[in-house]
């Protein structure tokens, strides 16, 4: 376990290194490049690894950005690193998430790791702290007024992926007038969620012709998950 851990910040190091000196990042890999290197890694090809670390830098720094006030930029960077290697080791192809979602979930997490202990390091102060009471007079601690931020992070990637999953399979299987049904009965891509008697208005057709329509474009929807055994 230790040699792991230490492999890990070693190889992050390294690759900040190289940010530095080069102050560039090779073009992300395809889709069927990324899966071959992920398939060579797999079989025990190491420089797949090297490659799939390489492409995937210019995600870990796009994430760190976004938290550099809150440590020192080439920490940050660092730390991000050792989330893309755990994302490059235990991703799975077989699940039908795109690698980046999962990669940007892992490498968000590990600095958001990061952040807190270095803020519990910085000042230490119970969780059962109490900081007031609530307008029924019962005493509210500090562990009541904190987020998860982490969970808050992964739960909002998965669902942006699933979306953007949703959304291809939708535009793919059904028809022009399926998809307007679908779109305006859910509130996908910002339309109004509207009874079905309001869409029936609106094309000009019967409230039970737009049921079957509704109907009928879930079942294609529903079918197509089946046989192409994907899982959002």
């Amino acid at each position: 376990m230790i040699e792991g851990i230490v492999a890990l910040l070693t190889n992050a190091f390294c690759l900040t290194g190289y940010i530095e000196r080069n102050g560039a990042f090779p073009k992300p890999l395809s889709a069927a490049e990324e899966k071959a290197a992920f398939e060579a890694l797999r079989s025990g090809a190491e420089s797949a690894r090297e490659t799939l670390i390489s492409h995937n830098m210019r995600l870990v720094v796009h994430i760190a950005k976004k938290y550099v006030d809150a440590l020192d930029p080439s920490d940050m960077v660092s730390i991000g690193s050792i989330g893309l290697l755990k994302a490059i080791d235990t991703f799975q192809f077989n699940k039908g998430t795109q690698f980046a979602t999962y990669a940007a979930r892992c490498i968000e997490n590990e600095i958001l790791m990061a952040i807190r202990a270095n803020k519990k390091h910085r000042v230490c102060v119970p969780l059962s702290s109490s900081i007031g009471m609530d307008k029924d007079g019962n005493e509210i601690c500090l562990a009541d007024t904190l987020e998860d931020d982490e969970v808050d992070v992964a739960v909002k990637v998965e669902k942006e992926d699933c979306a953007r999953q949703l959304r291809a399979v939708l535009k793919e299987v059904l028809d022009e007038r399926e998809y307007n049904v679908i779109r305006h009965r859910y509130g996908l891509e910002g339309a109004e969620v509207l009874p079905q008697r309001e869409i029936a208005k609106s094309l000009g057709i019967s409230r039970s012709y737009i049921s079957r329509i509704e109907s009928r474009a879930l079942e294609k929807v529903k079918e197509y998950l089946e046989s192409n055994h994907v899982e959002l």
